[in-house]
């Protein structure tokens, strides 16, 4: 099962000076990722294609480190989250998933 994690620098703030908020964004994480039907796993590479697909370096590399550190999800499980970036969102998001996954490595 999923961890309490979250990358964020700013959520340490809020988790000591604002509980009622961290509570709120930790009930939203549970309730958006259920893995009732399906896994956790799957919809973790569903947040690295998204995050690729958008173009947010930031938050490609944290999705990224996520799926690597939480599941062990494989360099090739990602680059095959990224053809379907490639397909879907073009060769500039693709290329730098490409390059934040191979810094990873």
């Amino acid at each position: 099962m999923k961890e309490e994690v979250f990358f964020g620098e700013g959520m340490v703030h809020v988790k000591k000076d604002h509980p009622d908020l961290y509570e709120a964004i930790t009930g939203l994480n549970e309730a958006a990722y259920t893995g009732k039907v399906l896994d956790y796993k799957t919809q973790k590479l569903i947040a690295v294609g998204i995050a690729a697909s958008s173009s947010d370096e930031r938050a490609t590399k944290k999705q990224m480190m996520s799926a690597k550190k939480e599941f062990g999800v494989s360099t090739d499980e990602i680059v095959d989250v990224l053809r379907v970036v490639l397909l879907t969102s073009g060769m500039p998001p693709f290329t730098k998933a490409m390059k934040i996954l191979y810094e990873l490595k």
